[in-house]
């Protein structure tokens, strides 16, 4: 029954994929709709996403006595980072490295990785998913958005330069860094900014999907070739990230089911912002959307071995 359910939490995101792809074939959305779709996930709905989580799931004792805990997310995040990079050198296209980077190291660890966690291990798992939620999503809207936008030829290679660091200061960071702030300081807003957060924020995973679907409408399936790089993103998403996480966990001990549910985060399919955040900086967009689905596919096959493995 765990596994059933784990199942079909990834089946949700699929079926919500395969709505945008039939609207767009019948003709209810086109290219103007799915511009608007990446601006909303973009500038609205994932900042507010990122303050309501924040606000709603912290306090502030818990997050500074969980800080030790995000040494091995952050430390396999960034071994992941490093292997993508020397990967991308030598088998991926120059205009492409920044996403395949990207993919390679970010994992949907909310859309999927929150509700897989709940089936599998219950709501205790709820903070410890967070935690690599951080990690994660710290790397997604600096380091990541930096990449992605330099394969579109948005900013320079130089990461102290003046356009690198107003990518970075991209509307979803601000709304984390707003989040954190506001759980340190341990102000509490007022109910109705907390209701418009949540209700805008709930727009994320919806938008995000129905865009994926958009964009695989005008993909010609014939030309799909699981070429090398393709079977490098699903190495490091499901098998390299988990592994990283494992061997961490030798050195910096922590609790049983924190180790699973970093390990399940790790192994998640790649985060569904990265196809709207490489639309939005003119990347490859396409090459996103198709590796997006085939790994949120694939994922449905992958997890439930993950969870015998962990049993």
């Amino acid at each position: 029954m765990v596994i059933l359910n784990a199942v079909q939490s990834m089946l949700s995101i699929i079926t919500l994929i395969l709505v945008g792809y039939f609207l767009t074939k019948k003709g209810w959305f086109d290219h103007n709709t799915s511009k608007i779709f990446s601006r909303l996930v973009v500038t609205v709905s994932l900042p507010a996403l990122m303050i309501y989580n924040f606000t709603t799931s912290f306090t502030k004792g818990m997050f500074l006595n969980s800080t030790t805990a995000l040494i091995i997310p952050f430390l396999s995040i960034g071994i992941c980072f490093m292997i993508s990079i020397l990967l991308s050198y030598f088998f991926v296209e120059k205009n492409k490295r920044g996403i395949f980077q990207t993919m390679f190291t970010a994992a949907n660890t909310v859309f999927i990785g929150i509700p897989v966690n709940i089936a599998l291990f219950g709501e205790d798992s709820i903070p410890y998913a967070l935690l690599y939620y951080v990690a994660n999503t710290l790397f997604f809207w600096t380091i990541g958005v930096m990449k992605i936008s330099g394969d579109g030829g948005k900013v320079k290679e130089n990461i102290f330069s003046i356009a690198t660091a107003k990518s970075l200061l991209s509307p979803p960071i601000i709304g984390f860094v707003i989040g954190i702030v506001l759980v340190i300081l341990e102000i509490r807003l007022p109910i109705f900014l907390i209701d418009t957060s949540r209700y805008l924020g709930n727009l994320t995973t919806p938008l995000s999907l129905l865009f994926i679907g958009m964009t695989f409408h005008s993909v010609d399936f014939s030309k799909i070739v699981l070429s090398t790089d393709g079977i490098l993103l699903f190495l490091g998403r499901f098998l390299i990230s988990p592994l990283i996480v494992y061997g961490l966990s030798i050195y910096f001990p922590i609790p049983s089911l924190m180790l699973k549910v970093f390990i399940i985060q790790a192994a998640m399919p790649i985060l569904a912002q990265a196809a709207i955040v490489a639309k939005a900086y003119e990347g490859d967009y396409e090459y996103a959307t198709v590796m997006i689905t085939l790994t949120t596919i694939a994922s449905a096959f992958i997890i439930p071995i993950y969870m015998v493995l962990l049993q």
